[in-house]
């Protein structure tokens, strides 16, 4: 077992000490605005921090102030910034061929796809770029499959998904959004989908029938602030769909590839989907890297030009994506996630009652629900922002937690207390 807060090689990084990375950090966070985007289109309202530079756990802003990153560009950075292993990865490819699109073949496609359709128990890949794209092709594979396989008639096949879900922002995928903010005045929208709470196997039961071609869920909920379903949720997922003949989708995007403590969220309950949905960690923080996994009986519905991508699978992205399959392999991530984790919970658990009203953790990744009486998600995000801590806010009053996992105990011990200190005052 990793000893918790200990270097472990090509997992790790060294990130100096938390004292002396929070000296320089915890100085006045005054200046916020640090640059004004003028020019950039206000799709986000980014904390008031302008970064430049980032190493391991760590990043620095324009004016020199290091802050502990505990967001991890929500996963994308699972394996911190810049780590060695991948950006050699990164490095050695540019030095060879970066694009040739699908139009030929590429020598790193084929080992990356083995690689990772290996890693899943899977037989085959779908690669594509970013996280949306994933889903939207998990879609298209289910509706595929529910008319050449399953005899749905035309036009007819329906998805089950989760309320609260978050699958991404594109047109298909906020039609089936019970979010406002990502809906609202973006109709007319996809039909063809079914809403059931989250967490209730019994409902997703009820709604199934002869039309439903998939089920399509997050193992845990994270834009929806770390929402970890009832203990079996998952396990009555796949008897159903199995019963129902329907397929099971997984959305891995954000609490796959070791974030939980397991290379997926559905090991957790020893499950496996038909299809994983991949992204953010698969590329390193490095490059968009998505993909799709599955059985030939199930994405083998697909055929030639019926779906693509320029940059799906080029050379770069697979080589990147390889090494990230490559440190995945023996555990040592997914060991490490654990052990953090559970250091973790016991930090935060103490906070309850003393600001904080309630924390779900899976692995290293933590949902906290401020209590409404001290302040808002965001301004409680502000206020670590100033003490050299980055986390997000989602729904008003939860910030979530998710470090790179390179992160030190002792950094997490720092953070915490910050957090402690910022409840206080």
């Amino acid at each position: 077992m990793t000893t918790v807060g200990a270097s472990t090689g090509s997992a790790t990084q060294g990130t100096g000490s938390a004292a002396q990375d929070a000296g320089s950090a915890t100085q006045d966070a005054g200046s916020a605005t640090q640059g004004v985007e003028e020019h950039v289109a206000r799709n986000y309202n980014p904390l008031p921090v302008n970064i430049a530079r980032a190493e391991g756990a760590w990043v620095t802003d324009v004016e020199g102030k290091r802050y502990l990153d505990l967001l991890a560009a929500y996963s994308a950075v699972n394996f911190g910034h810049r780590h060695p292993a991948l950006v050699a990865a990164l490095t050695e490819q540019l030095g060879r061929v970066t694009l040739t699109s699908r139009a030929f073949m590429s020598d790193r496609l084929e080992p990356f796809a083995a690689a990772l359709a290996t890693l899943c128990g899977k037989d085959l890949v779908l690669p594509m770029n970013t996280g949306a794209e994933a889903v939207e092709t998990g879609i298209k594979v289910a509706r595929a499959w529910g008319y050449r396989v399953k005899g749905i008639a035309a036009d007819r096949a329906r998805i089950i998904v989760a309320a609260g879900n978050f699958h991404g922002r594109t047109t298909t995928i906020v039609s089936f959004s019970d979010d406002e903010q990502a809906r609202d005045d973006f109709g007319p929208y996809t039909p063809g989908f079914d809403v059931v709470p989250y967490g209730d196997a019994d409902a997703v039961a009820a709604a199934i029938t002869d039309d439903t071609a998939a089920v399509l869920l997050e193992p845990i909920q994270g834009e929806g602030g770390v929402i970890i379903p009832p203990d079996g949720y998952l396990r009555r997922i796949r008897e159903i769909c199995d019963e129902k003949n329907v397929l099971f989708i997984a959305d891995e995007i954000q609490s796959g590839l070791g974030r939980v403590g397991e290379t997926f969220a559905c090991d957790r309950e020893g499950v496996v989907p038909d299809l994983y949905l991949l992204g953010k960690a698969l590329g390193g923080g490095l490059l968009p890297v998505s993909a799709v996994v599955g059985d030939s009986d199930v994405l083998g519905v697909i055929r030639p030009g019926e779906h693509g991508s320029t940059f799906g699978g080029n050379p770069l992205a697979a080589a990147v994506g390889l090494r990230v399959v490559e440190m995945l392999e023996s555990g040592e991530v997914q060991e490490r996630a654990r052990a953090l984790g559970a250091h973790l919970a016991t930090s935060l658990e103490s906070l309850i009652g003393h600001g904080v009203t309630a924390v779900r953790i899976a692995g290293l990744w933590a949902g906290v629900d401020i209590d409404p009486a001290l302040g808002t998600g965001r301004e409680i995000a502000e206020k670590l922002l100033e003490r050299g801590v980055l986390v997000k806010d989602t729904h008003g009053q939860t910030i979530r937690i998710a470090p790179p996992i390179v992160v030190r105990a002792t950094e997490l011990d720092w953070a915490v207390e910050q957090l402690r200190l910022v409840l206080e005052r």
